[in-house]
């Protein structure tokens, strides 16, 4: 699905994240990118959901973001929800 809506899948390839997850980024802003970071651990998969400011797209997997704006573990379906609650609300200020 989030291919579908143009983000683009990166490796892993820094320690910030554990290894094996997959990132998704997508730039919302000039270097200011909406990350979704899968990690598969044996007990279950968790979602990682983050507005962060990074160098560029080339950066994000190897280095640490400059700044992080948001960040949300994404456990179920509440999560999710409110996660989406909050980007709704991000949007009409920033139209604002």
């Amino acid at each position: 699905m989030l291919k579908q809506k143009h983000f683009t899948e990166i490796k892993n390839r820094g320690t910030w994240f554990e290894e094996g997850a997959t990132i998704y980024a997508k730039e919302i802003r000039n270097d200011i990118f909406l990350l979704f970071v899968i990690l598969k651990s044996m007990q279950s998969e968790n979602i990682r959901a983050l507005i962060a400011h990074f160098d560029s797209m080339k950066s994000i997997g190897i280095r640490e973001p400059r700044q992080i704006m948001f960040y949300l573990s994404i456990k179920d379906q509440k999560d999710l929800h409110y996660f989406e609650k909050y980007l709704k609300a991000t949007e009409k200020t920033l139209t604002l």
